[in-house]
C-alpha cells in the first residue's frame, strides 16, 4: 500500500460496522463517534495521529479535531458535506430506512439495488432527472463490496450514518487553534459543490476542488507528509480474537481467528464461518477462502496433503490439544455449493438465501422431497438466523474445496 510507506497505517472500522461493536445507544450523537476514535487511540497507546477520513469518516474525525485538537497532528478529508435545509428536509426519514432480515431474502434485492443505484442519484431515492449523478456505474465488484459492509452492518447502520446526517456543520472559528486540515472533493462526487459552502475557514485549513480520486489521494498523502505524528509503539493483538500471519503447506496469507488458546482447535462446515461455531474453551478458525481468512490456495487439491498439514499447524501455533472436525455433508460438492459469484442484478444474494433455508429443512438441500424431507425447529428459520449463515455462505468462495478436502481427509485418516 503506498501509504504503508510514510506512516503505520491504522484503519479502524466504526462501531457498528465491519467486526466493531455498535456503540450502545442507538441514538448516539456524532460527538459519540468521535470519542470512540479517541477511546481507541488510547487503547493503542498513541498520544498523536495524522489521519484521513472520507465523507462520513471525515465528519466524524472533524468533530473529533474539535473535541480533542491534541491528539491530532493534522487531518485529510474526502468530501465534507454542509447540507442545506431543504436538503436536510429532502433526506427525512427516507435515507435511512429499517434494514432487517426477512424470511425469504426481500431485503437483498432492496439492498442491491439500493448500492447500485446511489451512484446513480444523490440521495439515492430521488429518482428524478434532477438528482442523476456524472459517475454513475454497474460495477459488480464494487456494489458487492459495499454490499458486503452493509450485510456486516445489518440495522445498525442507521446510528452510524444518522449520527453523521444530524451532525452540526460547525467550522472552527478563523482565530480557533485546531491541528492543520485539508478538505477536497473531485468531479463526480456529490459533496463536491460543498466546498463552497466552507465559508470562512481557520488559516491552518484549505479546501480545493480536483479533477479525479486519484488526484484527491494524491492530494491528501502530500498534506499528511507535511505533519507527521509520533512513531506509533508496537501494536498487539486482542487475546480472543484477531488475525495470524501463516505461510505453510501451501498457504500463505492470513488466519482470522476467534477463542482462547489451548483447550481444542474447532472447525466450521464448509461454506460457514467462526460467527457460527461454539468455541467455548478453544480456539475457531475462518479457513481458508471463508469468512476474513485469505483465500483457498489454488494449488491445494482435495488430495494434496497440504490441508491436513495446515490445520496441523495452525493447532500447534495456538497450543490446541486436538481438532474438532466438522460432519461431512451429504451430497454432491457441485451441487451443494454452487458458484456464488457477484452478478450484474445480485442474484448471488438472493440464491445464497434460498440455500441457507433450504439447507435446514431437506438434507441435500437441493433435493426437495419427501425422501430427504428433515425435521426441523422453527426457531432455526428465524430471518436473523439465515442472516448470518448468508453472510458466511456468500464470503466462502473455498467451499467445495474444503468440502473435497474434508472427504479425502475423512477417507484418509477419519475425522478424530
Amino acid at each position: 500500500m503506498e501509504w504503508g510507506a510514510d506512516f503505520t497505517c491504522i484503519a479502524p472500522d466504526t462501531p457498528g460496522f465491519g467486526q466493531s461493536t455498535p456503540l450502545a445507544d442507538s441514538a448516539a450523537s456524532i460527538d459519540a463517534f468521535a470519542d470512540a476514535i479517541v477511546e481507541l487511540l488510547d487503547s493503542l497507546k498513541l498520544d498523536r495521529v495524522a489521519a484521513y477520513g472520507f465523507h462520513s469518516g471525515g465528519i466524524i474525525l472533524v468533530n473529533a479535531v474539535k473535541r480533542h485538537p491534541q491528539r491530532f497532528s493534522c487531518l485529510a478529508v474526502g468530501g465534507y458535506a454542509i447540507w442545506t435545509p431543504a436538503e436536510m428536509a429532502l433526506f427525512g426519514d427516507r435515507y435511512l430506512p429499517p434494514f432487517l432480515p426477512s424470511a425469504y431474502g426481500e431485503h437483498l434485492v432492496w439492498l442491491w439495488n439500493r448500492v447500485l443505484e446511489q451512484t446513480w442519484f444523490f440521495p439515492w431515492f430521488a429518482v428524478e432527472p434532477a438528482f442523476r449523478l456524472s459517475v454513475a456505474h454497474a460495477d459488480v465488484a464494487r456494489v458487492d463490496a459495499v454490499v458486503q459492509e452493509l450485510l456486516d452492518a445489518g440495522d445498525a447502520y442507521r446510528v452510524g450514518y444518522g449520527a453523521v446526517l444530524r451532525a452540526p456543520r460547525d467550522i472552527p472559528a478563523v482565530d480557533a487553534v485546531t491541528p492543520p486540515v485539508r478538505i477536497t472533493a473531485y468531479d463526480g462526487d456529490p459533496l463536491q459543490e460543498h466546498i463552497d459552502r466552507l465559508g470562512a475557514m481557520p488559516t491552518n485549513w484549505s479546501a480545493a476542488k480536483v479533477k479525479t480520486a486519484a488526484e484527491h489521494i494524491a492530494d491528501s498523502l502530500e498534506f499528511l507528509r507535511r505533519y507527521p505524528a509520533p512513531g506509533a509503539p508496537e501494536l498487539h493483538e486482542c487475546r480472543d480474537e484477531g488475525f495470524t500471519p501463516c505461510t505453510v503447506a501451501g498457504f500463505s496469507g492470513v488466519i482470522h481467528w476467534r477463542g482462547t488458546a489451548g483447550g481444542a482447535l474447532v472447525l466450521h462446515r464448509p461454506g460457514e464461518s467462526v460467527d457460527l461455531v461454539d468455541a467455548a474453551g478453544g480456539i475457531a478458525i475462518d479457513l481458508p477462502g471463508h469468512g476474513l481468512s485469505s483465500a483457498w490456495p489454488a494449488g491445494w487439491s482435495p488430495s494434496d496433503p497440504g490441508f491436513p498439514a495446515f490445520v496441523e499447524t495452525i493447532a500447534a501455533h495456538f497450543g490446541c490439544t486436538h481438532i474438532v472436525w466438522p460432519t461431512l455433508l451429504r451430497g454432491e460438492p457441485e451441487l451443494l455449493f454452487p458458484d456464488l459469484i457477484p452478478d450484474r442484478f445480485g442474484a448471488y444474494l438472493t440464491q445464497a438465501w434460498a440455500i441457507v433455508r433450504s439447507r435446514k429443512l431437506f438434507d441435500p438441500w437441493y433435493d426437495a422431497s419427501a425422501a430427504t424431507a428433515q425435521p426441523f425447529d422453527p426457531a432455526m428459520l428465524a430471518p436473523a438466523r439465515l442472516a448470518l449463515e448468508h453472510r458466511a455462505l456468500i464470503r466462502a468462495t473455498g467451499a467445495r474445496n474444503y468440502h473435497l478436502a474434508l472427504q479425502q481427509q475423512e477417507k484418509t485418516h477419519g475425522n478424530s
